[in-house]
């Protein structure tokens, strides 16, 4: 299979493999037109990273070379360096990024929030499919809630395909997989998978042949999970999940593909392992970045958007490592940028920005409006 023709076939059987048993089923885009891009804009597809787990300016546009990754993209884009953070919680932070609304959550609290987020927008108003709109994620329970939230308004039919650090799809499809085996090289000894795998996609899309249902099945997985069963160390997850990132991002080449990082969270018991988490998701970022930048369907017409959701105490605690409560400016502002063909070069914005913006300015790059969103489209950022 030729790469432009493994490109068309994952696209076909995107929807159908990524909703599973879902509650996405009434979402079906085959033979949809592809969207336009926002009038008068280059930009034709969004990456937005949340660098999250807490992390703060010091380590990345600090004096040190934590990041020379995040810097030649500030070079050659648009750098915030005080944007204001809500301490809610790494989930409730990481949530306000892709709902824009601020809203706290509970350190165990693992449900979908009320309002739209970014992935919904989008996926609404450009009538994209779910193979159009992709998040990766470092793993954890809570982090499937960032596909959608549960407005009447929109909610799970317009949400994101979601993947964990290992690659597996969303919550229903999660389940499926946890209670049978999770499929890699699918050997005889998982028919029975196999079968049940065939009958969901069937039952998701009439019109997918078993033949193809097979296809997907054996070949969907492992595609998307190429290079990333090897990475091991304090940023394992996270660098499953920018892995990932490229692979969907090469594959699909969709209209936005968000990526949650949450390792830097080490921070707690180890400044060290912070560090390093912040150095390795750097070089991480630049692989992502490396591979848009040389695909010419790509590298003229995709825009980063890199935010943390907040930062961390001044001062080191007892473990010599760094919490996030005492309310000091290293914890209330980061440093965000943005890169892209439509942005302005080598700007710095010094003014007061906020994380929540992030969601407003993703919908009107791609031409939406992020109709609850608290948060505003970044200032200074078109040329």
């Amino acid at each position: 299979m030729t790469n432009s023709d493994r490109r068309e076939f994952l696209k076909v059987s995107a929807a159908a493999a990524a909703l599973g048993a879902g509650a996405m089923l009434c979402t079906s885009s085959l033979g949809r037109a592809a969207p336009q891009a926002a009038k008068g804009r280059k930009t034709k597809r969004v990456v937005l990273i949340a660098f999250a787990g807490g992390v703060r300016t010091r380590e990345t546009f600090g004096p040190d070379t934590n990041v020379p990754t995040l810097k030649a993209m500030a070079g050659e884009g648009v750098l915030y360096t005080r944007a204001r953070t809500s301490n809610l919680g790494h989930f409730g932070a990481a949530l306000s990024m892709f709902t824009g609304v601020s809203a706290p959550r509970g350190i165990r609290e693992n449900a979908r929030g009320n309002e739209p987020t970014v992935f919904e927008y989008v996926r609404k108003d450009l009538n994209l499919s779910a193979s159009d709109v992709w998040i990766a994620t470092a793993g954890g329970e809570q982090q499937v809630n960032y596909a959608y939230g549960l407005h009447r308004e929109y909610g799970a039919r317009y949400g994101a395909t979601t993947l964990d650090g290992d690659g597996i799809f969303n919550r229903e499809f999660k389940s499926l997989l946890d209670a049978w085996g999770r499929p890699r090289e699918m050997p005889e000894k998982e028919r029975d998978l196999y079968l049940r795998l065939r009958s969901a996609l069937q039952t998701t899309q009439g019109a997918t042949s078993a033949e193809s249902a097979a296809r997907v099945e054996s070949y969907l997985l492992q595609e998307l999970n190429r290079g990333t069963s090897d990475l091991t160390g304090a940023n394992a997850g996270d660098a499953k999940a920018l892995r990932l990132a490229r692979n969907i991002v090469s594959i699909f080449k969709p209209k936005l593909t968000a990526v949650v990082l949450q390792n830097a969270d080490i921070a707690h018991g180890s400044y060290n392992g912070y560090v390093e988490v912040v150095r390795r998701n750097d070089a991480a970022i630049n692989e992502l970045w490396t591979a848009v930048k040389a695909d010419p369907e790509l590298r003229d017409s995709t825009a980063f958007v890199i935010c943390p959701e907040f930062g961390r105490d001044r001062d080191l605690n007892s473990r010599r490592g760094l919490d996030h409560g005492d309310g000091s400016e290293d914890l209330t502002f980061v440093t965000c940028l943005a890169w892209g063909p439509d942005f302005k070069r080598g700007a710095i914005v010094k003014d007061d920005v906020a994380v929540i913006d992030a969601a407003p300015t993703v919908c009107d790059l791609l031409g939406a409006k992020a109709r609850f969103s608290n948060g505003k489209t970044l200032p200074g950022l078109y040329a």
